[in-house]
């Protein structure tokens, strides 16, 4: 019995060193700059954008040679004292709306974004529609006759 004490114990110390740890981000030190709100500014921005190499990441998360690059370039861009919009302006220049890894809402991006609406409401009202269809054909519950009701009582006196 004591033997499972200490399993559970350290089963609960486990989940609690677990709970503790916190995600590991691809920002090496010597990228790092020295003036916090800086680098919140700088964390933020990157967080927002996609790293080419591994493109279901941000660069903040990635350990490509790219993705270490542009962070290099964001912390410039915000050294040299360049807004969040501006830096990010610039870096879309360059490497054009693929980089975001959520598309800025444009007149070019209009369909990305109401394209899952258009495709809920196909999808609604083709279930509306074939809901109305079946009703059509199979009108419902339609109560039992007096004949019918006399033969169900004879097969259930039977059994």
């Amino acid at each position: 019995m004591a033997l499972v004490h200490r399993l559970f114990h350290l089963l609960c110390l486990g989940l609690v060193v677990l709970s503790l740890t916190t995600p590991v981000f691809a920002v090496n030190p010597d990228e790092m700059l020295s003036d916090p709100a800086l680098e919140q500014r700088a964390r933020a921005i990157s967080a927002q954008l996609r790293c080419m190499v591994c493109q279901n990441e941000s660069i903040d998360d990635s350990n490509a040679e790219l993705a270490r690059d542009l962070r290099v370039l964001v912390r410039d861009r915000l050294k040299n004292g360049d807004s969040d919009q501006q830096v990010m302006d610039y870096i879309v220049s360059r490497y054009g709306e693929f980089i975001l890894l959520k598309p800025r809402f444009a007149a070019r991006t209009l369909l990305l974004w109401t394209f899952p609406v258009i495709v809920l409401l196909i999808g609604g009202l083709s279930l509306l529609y074939a809901f109305k269809r079946r009703q059509v054909a199979n009108p419902g519950f339609q109560p039992l006759s007096a004949q019918e009701r006399e033969a169900l009582e004879r097969l259930l006196k039977q059994d």
